[in-house]
């Protein structure tokens, strides 16, 4: 049932934005009246692609005004912070959520699937790593990712809080992955080099072997000879992550 725009004096809403309830389909446009020119899905096309060709610094209201062939004020009709239209924005690019596991499916698969899903997801719309994260999910899918995050490991043993930490841990590391792909990236296309060789020759330039004994044993290595496949390191980050998972289920069992 819809809520209506003014909510009745002792009726509580929910406490987030008009434009998430909106997400949610907790709002309804009114039947009577002519059907408006703007919507909030495309309010929230118009900012994705303006953050996907130009970064995520150009999307501001009036640049999305713009490209709508609006005005900044239609626009708050639906999205009445900026913050609420990047929330939109990072919910619209993260809307091919993982499918519900198996009922027999194993825990680890299904983290390990849940986890390249959202690696994926990263790498299609990287824009979504400059927008700082303000506190847990509550936009429609973000929380589908939560749900199903959490769904993978039902049958594991683990107490609900251990389930919620293990999901934290599990996308704060593919994040984190995400981000420094997608640094790297943009330091070799502007460089047009690859950035360990040239690092490990400025750390050998500046450091010495006795003060820094373990980096230079590193330098003597093939480690730094060029750049790593960021996929190579996040399926070896991600597997050291879930033997640390397997370990704790061990122990609860």
């Amino acid at each position: 049932m819809a809520v209506k725009d003014n909510e009745d004096e002792g009726e509580p809403g929910s406490g987030l934005p008009a434009s998430i309830e909106a997400a949610w389909g907790l709002r309804e446009r009114p039947a009577r009246g002519p059907k408006p020119a703007l919507s909030l899905e495309r309010i929230v096309a118009a900012a994705v692609d303006l953050a996907a060709t130009e970064g995520i610094g150009a999307v501001s209201m009036s640049r999305v005004a713009r490209a709508l062939g609006s005005s900044p004020m239609s626009l708050y009709r639906y999205v009445t912070a900026k913050d609420e239209l990047l929330a939109l924005m990072v919910d619209a690019a993260l809307a091919d959520t993982p499918a519900p596991p198996a009922a027999a499916a194993d825990w680890r698969d299904g983290l390990s699937r849940w986890a390249w899903r959202y690696h994926d997801a990263l790498r299609r719309h990287p824009w979504v790593l400059r927008i700082p994260i303000s506190g847990p999910p509550v936009t429609p899918n973000q929380v589908a990712w939560l749900e199903e995050g959490l769904a993978a490991l039902r049958d594991s043993g683990l107490t609900e809080p251990e389930k919620l930490s293990v999901i934290l841990l599990l996308s704060g590391f593919v994040r984190n992955e995400a981000t420094l792909a997608a640094d790297i990236a943009a330091a070799v296309a502007a460089s047009g080099r690859e950035v360990m060789p040239g690092w490990a020759q400025t750390l050998a330039r500046v450091t010495d072997a006795e003060r820094f004994p373990a980096l230079h044993a590193a330098l003597a290595s093939e480690a730094f000879e060029q750049d790593d496949d960021m996929d190579d390191e996040f399926v070896w980050g991600l597997a050291r992550i879930l033997d640390g998972v397997a370990a704790l289920i061990a122990e609860r069992s």
